[in-house]
């Protein structure tokens, strides 16, 4: 099982930043906050290529997850980075179905399965 979901998309940067957004929100999720990692590193001084982190959640599946086990706050939010390597846009995400792998003692049922089915929906949609 891979630890990231990842797709090539033929759209500009900001039209695929401005898609998963729509695609989160019709998801039934809220977006939380959008991180220019581009900006903040230029900021510092250090070259990159255009690359956004979009920060998302639903409050009944995260306080599903923390009831599980707390330290999956340390997850949380979920997140869709979208960014440009070599001139390619990607769009890409955790895949909740490794958690179980770094909370094995919480009952998390089907939860990172239907999170999983969710952002793939998510991306693919976005592409």
């Amino acid at each position: 099982m891979t630890f990231d979901y990842t797709v090539k998309t033929t759209k500009a940067f900001d039209e695929a930043v401005k898609s998963a957004q729509d695609k989160i929100a019709e998801a039934g999720m809220r977006v939380l906050y959008v991180h220019d990692v581009q900006k903040t590193l230029t900021e510092k001084g250090f070259v990159r290529e255009p690359f956004k982190i979009i920060e998302f959640c639903n409050a009944k599946f995260a306080n599903d997850f923390l009831k599980a086990d707390i330290k999956i706050g340390l997850c949380m939010p979920c997140k869709i980075n979208v960014y440009v390597k070599d001139g390619q846009t990607y769009i890409s995400g955790m895949r909740p179905v490794v958690l179980p792998q770094f909370f094995p003692n919480a009952d998390l049922g089907d939860m990172p399965a239907e999170i999983d089915r969710i952002v793939q929906t998510i991306i693919n949609n976005a592409k």
